[in-house]
């Protein structure tokens, strides 16, 4: 599955809340969400390589999985 990270999240990852979350880390946590997403939404709880907590909000679309943004715990 191709995943789409807009750039909204990629200017979060520079932020110091999502200090040490890699763009592997989203990939890896957006690929492991199973089914079908219609809209928008949250997933909570995944975990970075470096150990940092984030929460995903990603839908499918025809190109893939998108994702919005990245909140960083």
């Amino acid at each position: 599955m191709k995943v789409i990270i807009t750039e909204h999240a990629h200017k979060r990852l520079k932020d110091m809340r999502q200090d040490k979350i890699t763009v592997s880390d989203i990939n890896s946590a957006a690929v492991g969400i199973p089914g079908r997403i219609p809209t928008a939404t949250r997933f909570r709880g995944f975990f970075a390589k470096s150990g940092r907590m984030f929460d995903i909000v990603a839908k499918d679309i025809p190109g893939g999985r998108l994702v919005i943004t990245i909140i960083g715990k």
